[in-house]
């Protein structure tokens, strides 16, 4: 009898474990998906959005939607969202991030953002590899130049390692993170990829999840030179 009851609680035990992981699941999944629109709503206007520059030598790319600011000009600010890197088998499958800081000092309100980062260089490369990365102290950021023939125009741009961007009411600019920090969301890719390193994955060691083929392909079809295009 004891062991008909041991049985039957670690059914239902693992009955209540099903839904939770299926939530996590459905939140991923849509976190991926809405890392891909961000990407096409971006590109769809090419005049005001990432220069091709930039785009053909982008080494990774991270994509946090709808980045949460806080309150009036003093705030917590948080974010999930995905990130890839060119491997020489091309984009790697995603891996699963958190970014987090203070106010930028000029948001009003509890409204949100998409923001969008680009590693342009091997040290950008190394810091994303890395599981957390502050940026300005332990990696360089600027705020990216957008339309398709602009250039970076200012050295701190030019050698920055990351360039950002954010995404507001339609209106898409360079913005300065410096002062977040990016890092793993270790419960996530737990959850995608179980016991599975972070540097592993950004390497091209898992093979794409088909939940994440979108969001992949999407970065691969943009993130190219503009001969290729």
């Amino acid at each position: 009898m004891k062991k008909v009851l041991g049985v039957l609680c670690g059914f239902a035990m693992l009955a209540g474990l099903l839904p939770a992981h299926a939530a996590d699941s459905a939140k991923m999944n849509e976190r991926l998906n809405a890392a891909a629109d961000v990407i096409q709503e971006i590109m769809a206007t090419p005049d005001k959005g990432i220069p091709d520059s930039i785009l053909a030598k982008a080494r990774c790319v991270v994509v946090v939607p709808h980045y949460k600011k806080g309150a009036f000009v003093i705030g917590a600010e948080y974010g999930q969202g995905v990130a890839t890197c060119r491997t020489p088998r091309g984009w790697s499958a995603p891996v699963f991030v958190k970014l987090e800081g203070g106010s930028f000092g000029w948001q009003i309100g509890g409204q949100s953002t998409d923001l969008v980062l680009v590693a342009t260089n091997q040290n950008g490369l190394e810091s994303a590899l890395k599981s957390k990365v502050k940026l300005g102290a332990d990696a360089s950021a600027a705020a990216g130049p957008v339309g398709r023939n602009a250039e970076a125009s200012t050295d701190v741009a030019m050698n920055a390692e990351f360039l950002t961007y954010s995404r507001a009411k339609g209106l898409f600019a360079g913005l300065d993170l410096s002062g977040t920090a990016l890092s793993e969301n270790k419960d996530d890719m737990d959850a995608q990829y179980g016991n599975t390193d972070f540097e592993r994955v950004l390497h091209g060691g898992a093979p794409v999840p088909p939940d994440a083929q979108r969001f992949v392909s999407t970065v691969a079809r943009y993130f190219v030179s503009a001969r290729e295009r």
